[in-house]
């Protein structure tokens, strides 16, 4: 039992967050969240995310007396589909939740406990995810993956955030296309900014899923997203997510080892070729086996562990490489604040007095449809200087999220000019930051500016520099540009060129 008041007089207002493409449990979650005692969501959005057809039917849902909304977007997968929904909501918390759970009928109780009293400092709290197996037999391999569920450390089956958190770090990568890694990777975002996360009493039920005779092997694309996980934390990631070291390593020794006997036979090389045969039957036997002694082992089972055993470590390589390859060729757009985003207001403060540039929306729009990652890098010594307090540049930043958002990164240097930081542009070190939190090398990365600093920032850290001119702009930083870099007339031109740079 949670040691706080089931139902707090004063509980923070949330709302609830459902990606769906449609499946059976989504009506059963909804009528719970319905009959659910404690304090209600503001909202629940469903955001239905199958892929879009010319026939295809608006989602029915029933009228079970929430406040309910549906927001479309666009088949993009599971990420985007969660973007969608917490930057539609205007509650300070976000509860995301999987279309395939069950929350108990105290669920929106213990929620309320779980996020009454937090501090400031904390953003998210995740529940506690139950696997109910039968007790009769062992755990087959589909149901051993779903119990994985519940050694997960940051879960978005259950999961809830602080919208302030989402606007600070970008949300969802969207770049992760299906349900996997994208909850670690913004935990490990969201950690690495400075906050917290807490783990919750509350308790929802996740039913074990059946995924067919070649379901393990489908799952081995996950391991496209490990490349992108090891490319934006580094080589250290799994201890950081608390998992353990992965089968990669034996996986591609045993490809290896089958590719090799095939060659070494067709080249007529009979012992080397049995031996690079019995490297790959002693490895696949070790996995088969492995997977084989924990499950129910009956007929259909051994047999399924078996060849698909036989099949993984090829696929899982293959998938693998494709994702290494997609992160060498990543790419990104990282945009100056004052005068190229918003007009420049010194040293803002007031949220409401943020004015995006002309063709700023434009410029976003059309990186964005190429699924090209934008952050921003600003200057913002104001700071240091005591004119705006930390608290007024994160409403700013809201505001701009508000406007022109999302933004995958947000960097800034609260410096002052005389403080011999090494981030405040025209130093590196915020371009740098980007490029490693966003997993892109930085020799991809297309800083767009008004000023010299700009330029020689991106310079600095082996970036491209676009240079789009103000009315505030020195004649010598647009020289500079025309030598070392390039000059655009406006945002949108800006935004084309670096797709080609890029």
């Amino acid at each position: 039992m949670s040691g706080r008041d089931d139902t707090p007089d004063r509980a923070p207002a949330y709302s609830v967050v459902i990606p769906t493409t449609g499946r059976d449990g989504l009506i059963t979650l909804l009528r719970g969240l319905a009959h659910g005692e404690g304090p209600q969501p503001r909202e629940v959005l469903v955001i239905d995310d199958r892929p879009p057809s010319p026939a295809g039917k608006p989602l029915a849902l029933p009228d079970l007396g929430l406040p309910l909304r549906v927001l479309d977007s666009g088949g993009r997968g599971p990420a985007a589909a969660r973007n969608v929904g917490w930057r539609a909501a205007d509650s300070e918390w976000i509860a995301f939740l999987d279309d395939d759970v069950l929350t108990a009928r105290e669920w929106p109780a213990r929620l309320a406990g779980d996020l009454t009293g937090l501090g400031d400092d904390v953003a998210a709290s995740v529940a506690r995810i139950d696997v109910p197996l039968p007790d009769t037999r062992r755990p087959t391999d589909d149901e051993r993956d779903t119990l994985a569920l519940t050694r997960s450390r940051w879960i978005t089956a259950d999961m809830a955030y602080r919208r302030e958190a989402l606007v600070e770090v970008g949300g969802f990568d969207e770049r992760f296309p299906r349900a996997y890694r994208e909850d670690a990777d913004l935990a490990l975002r969201v950690r690495r900014a400075g906050w917290r996360i807490s783990e919750g009493d509350r308790v929802t039920t996740h039913p074990p899923k059946s995924g067919g005779f070649f379901a393990s092997v489908r799952r081995q694309r996950g391991n496209a997203d490990n490349a992108l996980m090891r490319a934006k934390h580094g080589g250290h990631w799994r201890h950081e997510a608390g998992e353990g070291p992965g089968r990669l390593g034996r996986h591609a020794l045993a490809s290896a080892a089958g590719i090799g006997a095939l060659a070494l036979a067709a080249t007529r090389a009979p012992r080397a070729a049995a031996l690079a045969a019995g490297v790959w039957t002693g490895l696949t036997a070790e996995f088969a086996v492995s997977r084989i002694a924990p499950g129910p082992r009956t007929p259909r089972e051994v047999t399924r562990m078996a060849v698909t055993s036989a099949v993984i470590p090829p696929v899982a390589c293959a998938h693998r490489l494709a994702g290494e390859w997609r992160v060498r060729h990543g790419r990104a757009v990282l945009f100056d604040r004052d005068d190229t985003l918003i007009e420049d207001v010194p040293y803002l403060a007031d949220p409401e007095k943020v004015r995006p540039m002309a063709g700023a929306a434009d410029a976003l729009a059309l990186l964005r449809a190429e699924g090209v990652p934008v952050g921003v890098v600003s200057n913002q010594s104001g700071v240091a200087r005591g004119h705006i307090t930390a608290e007024q540049l994160r409403a700013v930043t809201r505001r701009v999220d508000e406007l022109l958002g999302p933004f995958q990164t947000w960097q800034h240097c609260p410096h002052g000019p005389d403080d011999g930081c090494p981030c405040r542009k025209p130093r590196p070190a915020m371009v740098l930051r980007a490029a490693a939190d966003l997993g892109v090398d930085v020799r991809r990365c297309v800083v767009v500016g008004d000023i010299g600093a700009d330029v020689e920032a991106a310079l600095t850290a082996g970036a491209r520099a676009i240079l789009v001119p103000t009315g505030r702009t020195l004649p010598d930083e647009i020289e500079l540009a025309r030598r070392h870099a390039i000059v655009a007339p406006d945002l949108p031109t800006a935004a084309r060129i670096a797709l080609e740079l890029a």
